[in-house]
């Protein structure tokens, strides 16, 4: 059964906001007291959390579809809708999250460390929130945003100060098993070590980690053996421990090509290991054998500028020299990083000339206009409604969308798409100015909550109205 991982694909989906409500206000004697819908709640956000509790991104494996709760949808009265729920994941400190193309999103180090991996969706305004002096009873309200969906690849590579490479059975889970209090099983036979096994050892004033990674093989890096699962977890260790059987049974193999081979792996993985500080553990010196080989290749290995400590896992020799070599090299190392500077948020204002959208004419003859503004308000439109139409109509027109569809030589009938391909709002534009006078300021009112107007002074005002619009009309220029 399946107890530890470390690369999951979690698919995640941010609550939709609630609609907001189209309501009257209505009373004895006071049937039409004006617009009181509701707003309706926003909808929840999926965040990831660093949880130090937390080891493995099993709970994903298993359940890799999150969702967070929608917000609630307005109500009369002025009741605004409940807000969804944020629905918080924990993950291992060391967690790196891309997107499917394999783009970094963000690398979560340290408890506490947050990371919003879906937005939820705004909730729709109430026709109480759009009333305004032109608009004083709206017959309608916006819709919710639906929440933000995401496809996630999650990694793990785990914290450590110092990593144990080697080959399987060269005695990497003994080591830790003396140097700290970690328990990792521990067997006679090679790929015992199935998953990263991390322990804290204390040298002086020092105290470190030491993570003990599965052995690997020649073509590690290439996806042979456990090696290429689990080379991720070396990249975030200071410093590189090579531990080297001294007592290997096999005729091909002896301390130096081991370390070849090993060293060729870390090369080929790149992620800069080349330039970590490395040391040479010679392993299992209280075999007689062992010592002997141990003493007869360690010149070697110093001349190539390798630190080199003779152990024995079994029979606790070395073992004080080498928790000090290494306490040694984690302060040097932890002393060269760079202080980490206090968060800084830094606003980078949009350009003048940016107008927040783009409009650009396809092969087909569709305009298609893209923009985070206009992309959201069609998302809050309810299209069987003609007054909430109309209403999008204006905010695009004050937008500046339609001055840069006839600027790209859009015309009347011509097809406009508004959102991507796959997602799109299409229809055939007609210029606002060119659609009469219940398109210049009449939305969205109710005469029925104006004092009554003597029939000389409505019919001035409905000849003023058709005036305007045959000036508007006669002064318009598609191209």
């Amino acid at each position: 059964m399946t107890t530890f991982v470390d690369r999951v694909e979690l698919h995640v989906a941010a609550g939709s906001g609630g609609h907001g409500c189209a309501s009257v206000h209505r009373e004895k004697f006071k049937p039409l007291g004006g617009p009181d819908g509701g707003n309706g709640g926003r909808g929840g956000d999926v965040i990831l959390v660093v949880d130090q509790d937390v080891t493995t991104l099993l709970d994903y494996h298993h359940s890799p579809h999150r969702k967070a709760t929608n917000g609630q949808p307005g109500a009369g009265d002025n009741r605004s809708g409940k807000d969804g729920q944020d629905l918080v994941l924990p993950v291992p400190d060391g967690t790196v999250v891309m997107d499917r193309d394999g783009n970094v999103l963000a690398d979560m180090v340290g408890q506490g460390t947050t990371f919003v991996a879906g937005q939820g969706g705004r909730g729709g305004l109430g026709n109480a929130a759009l009333a305004s002096a032109r608009r004083k009873a709206p017959g309608f309200a916006l819709l919710g945003v639906p929440g933000e969906e995401r496809d996630l690849v999650l990694e793990l590579k785990t914290v450590a100060d110092v990593a144990l490479v080697g080959y399987p059975s060269a005695g990497k889970s003994s080591l830790i098993s003396v140097l700290s209090a970690a328990k990792p099983k521990i067997a006679d036979y090679p790929f015992t070590t199935l998953v990263p096994n991390l322990g804290v050892v204390t040298a002086g004033s020092t105290v470190y980690t030491v993570a003990d990674v599965p052995g690997l093989i020649p073509g590690a890096s290439q996806g042979r053996g456990l090696g290429l699962e689990f080379l991720r977890h070396v990249e975030r260790c200071s410093v590189l421990v090579h531990v080297l059987d001294t007592a290997t049974l096999e005729s091909d193999r002896d301390p130096v090509s081991d370390l070849d081979v090993i060293e060729e792996e870390l090369r080929q993985y790149g992620a800069g290991l080349e330039n970590r500080p490395r040391i040479v553990v010679l392993n299992k010196i209280d075999v007689p054998d062992g010592q002997d080989l141990a003493e007869m290749v360690r010149p070697d290995l110093e001349a190539r500028g390798y630190r080199v400590f003779e152990v024995s896992a079994i029979a606790h020799k070395g073992l004080k020299e080498l928790s000090f070599g290494l306490a040694e090299l984690v302060a040097a190392a932890r002393a060269a990083k760079p202080k980490e500077e206090a968060t800084r948020i830094v606003i980078r204002p949009k350009a003048v000339d940016d107008s927040g959208f783009t409009v650009k004419r396809e092969d087909d003859g569709i305009y298609r206009v893209r923009g985070e503004k206009p992309e959201r308000w069609i998302r809050q439109t309810d299209f069987n409604n003609d007054e909430a139409v109309g209403y999008l109509a204006d905010r695009l027109s004050r937008l500046g969308v339609e001055d840069e569809l006839m600027k790209a030589g859009a015309r009347a009938g011509d097809g406009v798409a508004i959102g991507p391909e796959e997602n799109a709002v299409v229809f055939d534009w007609e210029p606002t100015m060119m659609a009469g006078a219940e398109m210049l300021g009449r939305r969205g009112e109710d005469h029925r909550l104006e004092a009554p107007r003597p029939a000389a002074q409505r019919r001035r005002d409905r000849e003023a109205e058709r005036d305007e619009a045959q000036r508007a009309y006669d002064d318009f220029e598609p191209f």
